[in-house]
């Protein structure tokens, strides 16, 4: 026997028309919502043209015109900056003195300079990663309101972690060079600190969904808080704490090049004052190794991820 139960039609008519009511009042707050985003846009460049003393859409035609300074008169000088190589065109001025840059590591051997500062920038962001991962880890599990040891220490330890990642790395830098002077250690700590903070919250909250069987297993054989990290937690957190990490270094290495030029030692500084000068050939081929090496550790990073957590992860569900 088979019971079949049929809405009145009135009911289906109501929820129709309450369908229809929420669906208006949604484009309505969403017209809204964007006409206010469009005002205050609108009102916000018209107040920065009308402080800006150089009026902003009085210069606003020529906002590519510094292109123009960019074009070296020979394509193959932008070769000869990046492999330090003597330019037929050099007259004793800066802008052609690529021999100059070399470091030399054995007889004429040597490491072309860009390649030495890319070096540089890429070692702060390796560094900087690994001192962010080191303290994150134990400070996800404090931080994770399933697993921490103390309610008062969850507190604390997330609240020194907002702190960190409060603050842009620039400005931490800013601070630390006045300290340590102007250098990569000043872009260590900052991008550093900052990375605990970031890593700290994605790893606590991949802690706050692990599955706690294996927690409430070795609680009930007696292991402290540590050995149930360590043996229950950690595995099932490690990949994907991993695949963050690798994401951080990325991260990392363009963070590494904006507080470069503010002083922060590698291809950063090298870069900024090539373009405040016009030095065409040397600003494409700063410009050119720092994309090459960016798009290599992208790459290598996600290899390494899909590796790390599985394949299945990065496909999307049915």
């Amino acid at each position: 026997m088979t019971l079949s139960v049929t809405a009145p039609s009135g009911t289906t008519h109501e929820m129709a028309d309450a369908w229809r009511r929420q669906t208006s009042l949604r484009r309505l707050y969403t017209v809204l919502g964007i006409g206010l985003l469009l005002a205050a846009m609108f009102a916000s460049m018209w107040f920065a043209d009308e402080a800006n003393a150089g009026h902003f859409f009085d210069r606003l035609p020529h906002i590519l015109d510094f292109l123009s300074w960019l074009v070296p008169k020979d394509w193959n000088d932008v070769w000869r900056a990046l492999f330090d190589i003597a330019s037929p065109h050099d007259t004793g001025t800066q802008e052609y003195n690529f021999p100059l840059g070399r470091v030399y590591v054995w007889g004429d051997f040597y490491v072309p300079e860009y390649f030495e500062l890319m070096l540089t920038t890429v070692n702060v962001a390796l560094v900087s990663t690994f001192i962010g991962f080191t303290f994150a880890v134990p400070f996800s599990f404090i931080a994770a309101r399933n697993l921490t040891p103390h309610p008062a220490l969850r507190l604390i330890v997330k609240r020194l972690m907002e702190l960190l990642r409060a603050f842009p790395e620039i400005v931490i830098a800013g601070l630390f060079a006045a300290i340590v002077s102007i250098g990569p250690i000043a872009a260590i700590i900052a991008i550093g600190l900052h990375s605990i903070g970031a890593l700290g919250k994605l790893f606590y909250e991949i802690n706050e969904n692990i599955d706690m069987r294996a927690e409430e297993g070795l609680r009930a054989v007696g292991a402290n808080w540590f050995e149930r990290v360590r043996f229950a937690d950690l595995p099932q957190v490690l990949p994907n704490f991993m695949s963050y990490t690798l994401l951080r270094v990325e991260i990392n290495v363009r963070a590494s090049t904006i507080i470069g030029a503010v002083g922060g030692g590698g291809i950063g500084e090298e870069l900024k004052l090539s373009i405040s000068r016009g030095f065409g050939a040397k600003t494409l081929a700063l410009v050119l190794l720092l994309f090459t090496t960016i798009f290599i550790i992208d790459q290598f990073s996600a290899w390494l991820r899909r590796k790390l957590v599985g394949e299945q992860a990065f496909l999307m569900s049915a």
